[in-house]
């Protein structure tokens, strides 16, 4: 892609860590990523490269120095079939949603008019540097980040909900 600058191709990156085999491909990848491969990407978002390089898409990341250079990248990508990484956010939740719905309202939530709150939270505990940590253990740092949604009912079911997940993603791909 001429002008856009250095462009890091994570689906190759996908591709060894995925060609070995499927009993690793979960944990490879997520340490991979945690480990170097993810600075300067914003660490809210990594769980989205994850699941895209689990479904074996590839992510592409370009690093541009000037906005004029970002806009034409994006361009670029956009022209080329790439799906942003707000679209492929919103395809992980609608894949978690349902699933997600029925734990809440079971537990006797109202999902409809706690979604947001709870998906926050599911996110929240998805950020590398909570990933490991209960919501009791994490709860200064969240409410730091999130405010007064870090300490409803909602948020803190999200965020325990987030943090299982993570755990069942960890143990499919270690398997």
């Amino acid at each position: 892609m001429p002008g856009v600058g250095p462009v890091v191709a994570f689906g190759l990156i996908g591709a060894v860590l995925l060609g070995g085999g499927g009993a690793t491909v979960g944990a490879v990848a997520g340490g991979a990523l945690e480990e170097g491969i993810t600075q300067g990407l914003p660490c809210d978002e990594l769980y989205v490269y994850e699941d895209a390089l689990r479904r074996g898409r590839s992510v592409v990341i370009a690093v541009v120095e000037e906005d004029a250079m970002a806009e034409q990248a994006r361009t670029e990508l956009a022209r080329a079939g790439a799906e942003s990484v707000d679209a492929a956010r919103e395809e992980w939740w609608i894949g978690l949603r349902d699933a997600e719905e029925e734990h809440y309202v079971n537990a006797g939530g109202a999902f409809k008019i706690d979604e947001a709150t709870y998906r926050l939270g599911f996110e929240a505990a998805l950020h590398p540097d909570r990933r490991e940590r209960s919501y009791d253990e994490a709860a200064a740092k969240v409410a730091e980040k999130y405010g007064a949604a870090a300490e409803t009912p909602a948020f803190r079911q999200g965020y325990e909900r987030g943090r299982r997940y993570r755990g069942y993603i960890t143990e499919i791909y270690k398997a």
